[in-house]
């Protein structure tokens, strides 16, 4: 098969700091390098891997994001459309809950029956469901 795995998400935001926190603070990922396109932005990463692309709006030059990625519209009734969740793998589920304690983000915890898996899941600003995947021996 010619696809390894999941590259990155980007996530076009009204917010671009209400979500660099979110993913930040809340999630633990880091700032780094990002290309100078037209609009703003945030590439966040994991490790050496840039898996969240926020994209803003130029705001004296609104038409820029979409030049670069495509229109896209709203989806109706809001939400993210027919995108249920994006799943990471986690490492440390007290620091992520702890995080989510400090900067009041609500999420649910489950286990996952027969198996080691304990899902923790919460929404990032734009309203997508994030599930972090903690593996226990």
């Amino acid at each position: 098969m010619d696809i390894q795995r999941v590259d990155h998400y980007s996530i076009r935001t009204d917010d671009l700091e209400r979500s660099r926190h979110f993913y930040t603070d809340v999630i633990g990922l880091k700032e780094g390098p990002r290309p100078p396109f037209d609009f703003p932005g945030y590439w966040l990463y994991a490790g050496e891997y840039p898996i969240v692309h926020l994209m803003g709006y130029n705001a004296e030059r609104r038409g820029t994001l979409d030049a670069h990625v495509g229109e896209r519209k709203p989806a109706t009734g809001g939400g993210t459309g027919a995108l249920d969740h994006v799943a990471l793998a986690g490492t440390d589920k007290a620091a992520l809950i702890g995080r989510c304690r400090k900067h009041e983000v609500a999420y649910r915890e489950r286990a996952v029956p027969q198996s080691n898996l304990t899902q923790v899941f919460l929404q990032d600003p734009d309203g997508l469901t994030i599930e972090i995947n903690y593996r226990s021996p």
